[in-house]
């Protein structure tokens, strides 16, 4: 009977064990934060995990099982996201002010002492430059080979970037080390790279069909646009409406001025998923040049094809279909379109005089 008692007893403590080195526990202390909610939700591949975390009187405890280690943010005031590291049996502790919610400190494992001494480092800046920014984002990847933070780094100062060097990127994914290169965000960035440089100046447009408001099939060889130039606009209703607005507003002078031009077309694609939306967009905002859709939104192949992460985008094309410029605005996309045009018209004569 006692032998029985005893090997209960060590079973429930080798459960209990086991179950406790699975944690991460996470208690903090943020001054000035009061009775609030905070959430923390994962990156990569915990990505669609969310927890609340409540606070009281500055303070706040949390704990959850966890497997391996992983990066999270902590989003703090509904507007602070800050990365935090956590893997099983880590006892993380959280220091810090509202009054400077860019610097915690944060310890539990090396990444977050590594993180914490990053942005402390940062903070000793005189106001520093985007520049300044990346290039000590890059000093951190080039000296820490297996860190997480690396990873947040990289993606922070380098890929969530509105035109993100590849080349940067691919070098400094390069210095990394095995556990790091096997995470899914570096396999889902590699993918990118890959389908970003098949659509660098100079490379053929990868070919689409996609419907129009009729639901004939467009494409980039279809009648009104053999032998030109081709403008192509990527947008949706549901994008910001300032950025629409003052890009409709550029488009819309473009094609008044040519519309009759037998050298530049225009074209529409939208990220749109409703159809009736997309067709009162086109009407309201009078996009009177062609528009097309297929209604996947930024999950479609168009998408991925042509990378476009995030819209008004645009991309300008040869007559034989090369890559000539992407997402230009104002002025540069005036000049360029201009560019082209002139280029063609004197190509043009250049070639009726050798038929005289």
């Amino acid at each position: 009977m006692k032998k029985s008692s005893i090997l209960i007893l060590i079973a429930i403590c080798l459960f209990g064990c086991s179950k406790s080195s699975k944690e991460v526990n996470i208690t903090g202390e943020i001054e000035g934060l009061g009775t609030d909610t905070l959430y923390l939700y994962g990156m990569d591949e915990l990505h669609d995990q969310i927890d609340t975390i409540f606070t009281k009187d500055d303070k706040f405890s949390y704990s959850t099982p966890i497997d391996t280690i992983t990066s999270a943010f902590l989003l703090i005031k509904n507007q602070i996201e800050y990365p935090i590291f956590l893997d099983k049996g880590n006892k993380i502790k959280i220091k810090g002010d509202t009054g400077n919610l860019k610097v915690l400190t944060i310890d539990g494992n090396i990444y977050n002492e590594e993180f914490t001494a990053f942005q402390k480092e940062l903070n000793g800046l005189n106001s520093p430059s985007e520049k300044d920014l990346e290039q000590k984002a890059e000093e951190f990847i080039q000296q820490h080979h297996s860190s997480f933070v690396s990873l947040y780094l990289l993606d922070k100062y380098f890929v969530q970037k509105e035109s993100p060097d590849f080349n940067k990127i691919k070098k400094l994914i390069e210095v990394m080390t095995g556990i790091l290169q096997d995470k899914l965000y570096i396999e889902k960035l590699n993918e990118t790279i890959s389908q970003a440089e098949k659509t660098e100046i100079g490379k053929y447009a990868p070919f689409f069909s996609l419907p129009n408001t009729k639901g004939e099939k467009i494409t980039r060889t279809s009648e009104d646009f053999k032998k030109k130039n081709l403008l192509i606009n990527f947008w949706a209703s549901w994008g910001d409406s300032i950025s629409n607005r003052r890009n409709n507003n550029e488009l819309k002078e473009l094609y008044k001025k040519y519309k009759k031009s037998k050298y530049i077309g225009m074209l529409g694609i939208s990220f749109d998923v409703d159809k009736k939306e997309w067709k009162d967009a086109i009407k309201r905002d009078t996009l009177d040049w062609e528009q097309v859709c297929d209604f996947s939104g930024l999950n479609s192949e168009i998408a991925k094809q042509y990378t476009i992460k995030q819209i008004p985008a645009n991309i300008l094309l040869s007559a034989d279909g090369k890559i000539l410029a992407k997402n230009l605005s104002g002025e540069d996309l005036k000049k360029k379109i201009e560019e082209v045009v002139s280029a063609a018209e004197e190509k043009d004569k250049k070639d009726n005089k050798k038929k005289k």
